[in-house]
């Protein structure tokens, strides 16, 4: 009897001590969870309520930092712009902006140029960053990305300086020839002469506002409203009529050859306009006696078939330099030749937004002294239109590159001499005189 009494017993401490070490395990647990954490330092409840919301969708780059400047909240521009390393605010200015904030309470700005993170090559981002208190512990960062708009800016003031030289050029020498005119009007020989040079003048003036309204319209207008199937025979023919008297005049010939009966989808005029723009270059960058050729033919992509037109002439060729800035506008190979020409500098500027805009690309194959092959690649009519009814909003600001693309440079690259051109591989040209 008293082994079952001490049996009894044992079990019933041992009860009462498993239940002491339950209840202590449990308030033990229950301390712990409401303990903060170093993560939980840095999650949303911190932030005052609305605020996380709020930042989501701002567009500008944000960063909440706390008393220890340890970073709160930032979002993921602000990682991507390198603003935040390592639970860090890693720009010194910045932070230095939000002590003085946090201390006075006062809202401060300030623009920055920051080293741009993955790249050798020294380029800066311009940011603007606008600090200012969030609460009584909080301070919080707002960066906007300038670079883009700078850019821009920098373009368009360019734009307005190259304007308004090659605009002075001519109406300066209208000015000095009219000049001449009037002090040579008892001799009729000089009054020739110079009348002949003001009517140089008069055209080259007219050529230049045609090419800016020209610029102007394709980089403000969408060809696709207008689009309708155009034959690619017909634009070669237009081109080659427009500078038959040109080519006439060096005795040049010009050849078009390829494949018939091909169709793209755009603007007419526009498309008329671009090629007619790339066979004038050959002819007057091309020597006397030599040869221009148009080349027309269906390639096939990941997309759909494109048409590839190929213009090549035998003349000065480019340098790899200038190829890389040959589509900036006003910009010249030879700015002596372009100013005997006629040229403004704008022709292949107006060819790369007309193929951008048109879904297509321009690369630009070339050697010094053997000449140039410039390739446009545009979708096929009903690839072309049916890209167009899916995607209504494509964008136009996807610009081409002065270099083959991998789809292209089997067409470029392949001209190894002035003699190995592209419309000599198509079946038989047609020779136009």
């Amino acid at each position: 009897m008293d082994v079952n009494a001490a049996v009894a017993a044992a079990a019933a401490i041992a009860g009462v001590l498993t239940g002491v070490i339950a209840m202590l395990a449990f308030r033990w647990s229950e301390r712990d969870q409401k303990r903060p954490t170093r993560t939980s330092l840095h999650t949303d409840p911190v932030l005052p309520p609305g605020v996380d919301t709020v930042l989501s969708v701002l567009r500008s780059s944000a960063v909440v930092l706390d008393e220890g400047d340890a970073v709160v909240k930032a979002s993921s521009a602000a990682y991507a712009l390198g603003l935040v390393r390592g639970g860090k605010l890693a720009v010194e200015p910045m932070l230095q902006m939000a002590r003085d904030t946090r201390r006075d309470g006062e809202i401060r700005q300030v623009e920055l140029d920051l080293p741009r993170r993955g790249t050798g090559r020294g380029e800066a981002l311009a940011v603007s960053a606008r600090v200012a208190p969030l609460g009584s512990r909080l301070v919080l960062l707002l960066v906007e990305d300038l670079t883009e708009a700078r850019r821009i800016e920098a373009v368009r003031r360019d734009f307005v300086a190259n304007v308004s030289h090659e605009l002075k050029t001519p109406v300066g020498a209208l000015s000095l020839l009219s000049e001449a005119v009037m002090d040579a009007s008892d001799d009729p020989e000089a009054v020739q002469r110079f009348a002949g040079r003001m009517q140089i003048e008069a055209t080259r003036l007219t050529n230049l506002v045609q090419e800016l309204i020209d610029l102007s319209r394709v980089q403000n207008d969408d060809p696709l409203e207008d689009a309708e199937p155009v034959r690619v025979d017909e634009l070669v023919a237009e081109a080659i009529d427009r500078c038959r008297h040109q080519a006439g005049a060096k005795q040049i010939t010009m050849a078009a050859g390829g494949t018939a009966d091909l169709h793209v989808w755009g603007n007419r005029g526009q498309l008329a306009a671009a090629l007619g723009n790339l066979v004038e270059n050959a002819v007057n960058y091309s020597p006397a006696r030599t040869r221009v050729g148009i080349a027309a033919r269906r390639v096939s992509a990941s997309g759909g078939d494109m048409i590839e037109l190929a213009v090549t002439d035998q003349g000065i060729g480019i340098t790899d330099k200038d190829k890389e800035r040959i589509f900036e506008r006003f910009y010249r190979v030879d700015p002596a030749r372009s100013r005997a020409t006629g040229g403004t500098g704008l022709g292949l500027a107006i060819v790369k937004h007309v193929v951008a805009s048109h879904g297509g690309e321009v690369t630009v194959w070339s050697a010094e002294g053997q000449g140039s092959t410039f390739t446009l690649r545009l979708p096929e009519a009903g690839v072309a239109r049916d890209r167009a009814l899916q995607h209504p909003d494509l964008d136009e600001e996807a610009g081409p590159t002065a270099h083959p693309s991998p789809a292209s440079s089997h067409s470029a690259a392949s001209h190894e001499s002035p003699d190995s051109t592209a419309y000599e591989t198509l079946p038989a040209p047609e020779v136009l005189p």
